[in-house]
């Protein structure tokens, strides 16, 4: 039933064909289906090789149509201008028209489509998980107010809003003559109110809009489509009823209904991401499976809640959501890396396909049923009534946020609403029986969702410039930036509490509290709550800190200078000595270091060292891989640090503690001696005698290190106010001999 989903209608011609060749084989007598063959007649000779597209022939049009899906986004990327000004998701659409077009001209038909069945159960629930998994917790549940007041009473607005207004029109005349009732345009009004989360992500990542902008838009998408679809269900119910049999009763039982399915579903979800905790908390032995609970869980999540006809979407959002701090840091860091990259490409890969799709759905010439006034009137009532609703519900919570929404922002929300897959998979789903003009409401939405996607997303990138939106910073909070904001807060929670005021701050700190007292214990391995110490984290930025320092004081005196320099003499060092002498870089190093306990200042021409360790982590080109390079060769030399062994159950490096303490202890001690020789003045055994270009250039580096040397020697030993011990002059001296 799951390939079935995905099967796109064949033509008659070709129906009539198979089952033609079916059969002929079936009236052959000797057919091999039903003991486990794939329906062959029977054989006289034995073949060589045999004709079986029937047999492959479903899964074989899912994986080619998923790999033409994501040509086409390769052939975007490799041609980068044409996503410079036009969304991505845009061309995608367009590409879709070109595909539809072609297949159109192959076979005079819509052979293949995007099915309900197959965006809602196969394609949407990934793009969801993904979304509430990454999703900034504390961003998202600090305008929680505001996204629920938008994705709840924005959504229920626009419904209504839009279908009373079509259909007050239609009274008017100006639609002609049509078999819509008001009931018809209700259920029509909600499908049209799903802001779509792809398509907005799709945009909004493009445009770098700033993070408060960003949430807002993006979590009243995300809540807004599972509220789009329990009042498209309660919708389609008193279609069902009927106008006649519908009272005040039903209308309450439908309010209720649109409650108890929206926030069972999130219960469903929130039950979902404790199970998956659970079950994380216990895989310390089979790290291996780890990532499949992930999507296996989260997944059941959402067939539950559409199994007992609650919201299935808002099920799985939660459950990502929730269970994305506990199972983080339960899980093993290989772990964690691999479902971020799984989630991405399958959310990746979907989004990709439910474009093309939209695109090639169009290249139909059933579902455009014509009307002007009822197609145009239409779109722009789902303009003005996104407007009108943004700009009302955001001048109600300005006057309780601390933090106002400007204007520039309202009018990006208000622009930002675009439509996509969501709303034509509803409109695909109405029911040709009751609602007759099912083709013009599927061609109005279809118009919509291109209107939205295209139109609006070309235009986003140039009015966000021309507003002067404020967009996201790209860097990452450094250690003392991180230390202000976690100050800000208890700052705020305390004058919250001086001043009898509960506001939002001081509710996370109680709830932080209550997490850390009850739910961190049940759902936290205990090795992961005491990773999650923040002193343990400081101390260990700190300590990474020290070792890029360590690295980068041998690299400003000259010892590894080769590394990431290729001037002629780094060149003509390599070329000489760099294979004979890689086991002694470290000794290197410890020669040429100018420590010493007094921090005499290095020449101003010098590069100085960065003390954020984080600055250091983000540069890619550079940081990361030589940064990895630098410590690995230059810290330690690892001896059969990685131990390859094939098992399935069995990932990652050689945890032989006698190799692991070896090397650690060659490390300590390879440093130890170091720092003797360079704070003692002990000589080493393994000494180096530098070239000559080398010690030009180290004695043209260090002549204003002698000189200051020189001056803090004299001054030490021969200043009336300055009695040492022979023991603190000696080093001096060394250093100013050795300079």
């Amino acid at each position: 039933s799951c390939l079935e989903s995905m099967y796109f209608t064949h033509t008659p011609s070709e129906t009539a064909s198979a089952d033609t060749t079916h059969s002929g084989n079936s009236t052959g007598g000797n057919t091999t289906a039903e003991n486990g063959g794939h329906g062959a007649a029977a054989i006289t000779t034995l073949p060589i090789v045999t004709w079986k597209w029937h047999h492959v022939e479903l899964p074989y049009l899912i994986t080619l149509w998923v790999l033409v899906c994501w040509l086409v986004k390769l052939v975007l990327h490799l041609y980068k201008r044409l996503t410079i000004e036009i969304p991505e998701s845009a061309m995608l659409i367009l590409f879709g028209f070109i595909l539809g077009g072609m297949i159109w001209g192959a076979d005079k038909a819509q052979t293949f489509a995007l099915q309900p069945r197959t965006f809602f159960f196969f394609l949407l629930p990934q793009i969801i998980l993904d979304a509430g998994y990454f999703m900034p917790n504390k961003l998202f549940f600090s305008n929680m107010g505001a996204i629920l007041i938008f994705a709840i009473i924005g959504t229920v607005w626009n419904a209504v809003a839009v279908g009373l207004s079509l259909y007050g029109v239609y009274l008017g005349g100006a639609m002609g003559n049509l078999d819509i009732d008001i009931l018809q345009f209700m259920l029509f009004g909600s499908l049209l109110s799903a802001v779509d989360p792809v398509a907005v992500l799709a945009v909004f990542e493009e445009v770098h809009v700033n993070e408060v902008l960003f949430i807002l838009v993006f979590g009243e998408s995300l809540l807004n489509d599972g509220v789009t679809v329990v009042l498209y269900n309660v919708c389609d119910a008193f279609v069902s009823l009927g106008a006649d049999k519908i009272n005040a009763a039903e209308i309450i039982k439908g309010i209720v209904s649109f409650l108890v399915v929206a926030f069972g579903g999130s219960l469903i979800g929130v039950v979902f991401a404790i199970l998956l905790s659970l079950l994380t908390r216990c895989t310390k032995n089979l790290q291996i499976i780890e990532p499949g609970f992930i999507f296996v869980v989260s997944y059941l999540s959402y067939l539950t809640a559409e199994m007992l006809s609650l919201s299935s979407i808002l099920a799985i959002t939660f459950c990502g959501v929730c269970c994305q701090k506990y199972v983080n840091a339960n899980m093993a860091e290989s772990s964690v890396t691999t479902v971020k990259y799984a989630m991405k490409v399958l959310a990746n890969g979907s989004e990709t396909i439910i474009f093309v799709f939209l695109g090639i759905s169009a290249i139909d010439p059933n579902i455009w049923v014509w009307n002007t006034g009822f197609i145009l009137l239409t779109v722009l009532f789902v303009l003005v009534y996104r407007i009108i609703g943004v700009f009302v519900l955001t001048w109600m919570l300005n006057r309780y946020r601390l933090i106002p929404i400007e204007i520039i922002d309202q009018v990006i929300m208000s622009y930002g609403g675009l439509r996509g897959g969501v709303a034509y998979g509803l409109a695909v789903l109405l029911d040709q029986a009751k609602i007759k003009e099912k083709n013009l409401m599927l061609c109005t939405t279809l118009i919509v969702v291109y209107f939205t996607v295209i139109l609006q997303g070309v235009t986003m990138k140039p009015l966000v410039t021309w507003l002067k939106v404020k967009r996201s910073s790209k860097s990452e909070l450094c250690l003392i930036e991180k230390l202000q904001n976690r100050a800000f807060d208890h700052i705020l929670v305390a004058i919250e509490d001086i001043s009898g005021q509960i506001g939002h701050n001081y509710m996370r700190e109680k709830w932080n509290k209550f997490e850390e007292r009850f739910i961190r214990p049940l759902l936290m391995k205990t090795s992961a709550r005491k990773s999650q110490d923040q002193l343990f984290n400081v101390f260990h930025q700190l300590n990474l800190k020290d070792a890029i320092s360590y690295v980068a004081e041998g690299e400003r005196c000259g010892s590894l200078d080769f590394a990431r320099s290729d001037n002629d003499a780094n060149l003509v060092f390599k070329k000489k000595f760099g294979a004979d002498l890689s086991d002694i870089i470290p000794d290197i190093n410890s020669d040429l270091s100018d420590k010493d306990p007094y921090d005499i200042p290095l020449p101003s021409s010098l590069p100085s060292v960065c003390l954020d360790v984080e600055e250091e982590m983000r540069r890619k080109e550079v940081g990361d891989n030589n940064a990895h390079h630098l410590l690995q060769t230059h810290l330690y030399k690892a001896r059969k640090q990685h131990r390859h062994r094939y098992s399935r159950k069995e990932t990652g490096v050689n945890k032989d503690e006698n190799e692991v303490q070896e090397i650690f202890q060659r490390t300590m001690r390879s440093r130890l001696e170091s720092f003797k020789s360079t704070k003692m003045g002990v000589s080493q055994n393994k000494k180096l005698k530098p070239s000559k270009k080398d010690q030009v250039h180290k004695v043209c580096l260090l002549l204003p290190t002698a000189n200051a040397c020189y001056m803090q020697f004299y001054n030490l030993t021969f200043s009336p106010r300055c009695q040492m011990e022979t023991s603190q002059i000696i080093p001096v001296m060394m250093k100013v001999i050795m300079t």
